[in-house]
């Protein structure tokens, strides 16, 4: 499994607005299966998210969650580990973002960070990265046991398309915002993150790995959207009845 192989572009011959349209009935549906997860309360799904600089996860996460109850929702960010979380092992504070039963939890990156940027800028050595990577499959498999159901996303988004992005950030007023130079730094290492990605992708499968072409946001957020739906649906969901001190 090489990123190599996978294209960054939506098929041709697709039709924009017909995508959009049936993207807007997707999360209508997406929306009526998170409230039946939350009020069944037996189930909880994980959406993973990862992507080189300017993959566009923030705008993902607008685009396909935001039709939903917030009540069901949660988005985490991981960024640097405090002072508090570099004193435990790598997980703990992963662990502690994890969904209970009847909830959605978004990672904007995720675990990954640890394996990747760490590994790239010489943070970790190889067996320390191989070991961890265990230890994300192990913890993975604890979660599913739970009946968290996990998504994992890699937003694949071409390296001339990054640049071109994240040039916007030099020019596009609502964009200055998300500038900072380190982007254009890292993005220096697209062969070694390819080289890491690559690495997790086949290590780390056990929960399998959806490659999503990223280079046009509208296809991105359609594969995306249809997935967590298919997922949501496969759980043959029931509303509760009513509780036995309500019954005659």
């Amino acid at each position: 499994m090489r990123l190599k192989e996978f294209d960054t572009r939506a098929p041709e011959g697709l039709d924009k607005e017909e995508i959009k349209i049936e993207l807007s009935n997707i999360l209508t549906d997406l929306d009526e299966l998170q409230n039946l997860m939350y009020a069944e309360g037996k189930h909880s799904l994980l959406v993973v998210i990862q992507g080189m600089d300017a993959s566009g996860k923030d705008g993902l996460i607008r685009d396909v969650f935001t039709s939903m109850n917030p009540q069901g929702l949660n988005v985490t960010s991981f960024k640097s580990p405090t002072k508090e979380e570099l004193a435990h092992d790598f997980l703990w504070r992963i662990h502690q973002h994890t969904p209970p039963k009847g909830m959605i939890h978004i990672f904007n990156r995720s675990h990954y960070e640890d394996i990747l940027i760490t590994r790239v800028h010489d943070m970790i050595d190889d067996k320390t990265a191989h070991k961890r990577m265990d230890d994300i499959n192990n913890f993975e498999k604890l979660l599913t046991e739970n009946n968290t159901h996990i998504l994992k996303f890699y937003l694949h988004v071409s390296h001339e398309k990054q640049l071109s992005r994240l040039e916007e950030r030099l020019s596009v007023p609502e964009k200055m915002w998300k500038y900072n130079q380190e982007d254009f730094t890292e993005s220096k290492l697209w062969d070694e993150y390819m080289l890491a990605y690559n690495d997790v992708f086949n290590e780390c499968n056990d929960v399998p790995w959806h490659i999503i072409p990223a280079d046009q946001n509208w296809y991105k957020s359609y594969m995306i959207a249809k997935t967590i739906k298919k997922t949501l649906e496969g759980l043959k969901m029931k509303f509760p009845g009513l509780k036995k001190q309500l019954q005659k």
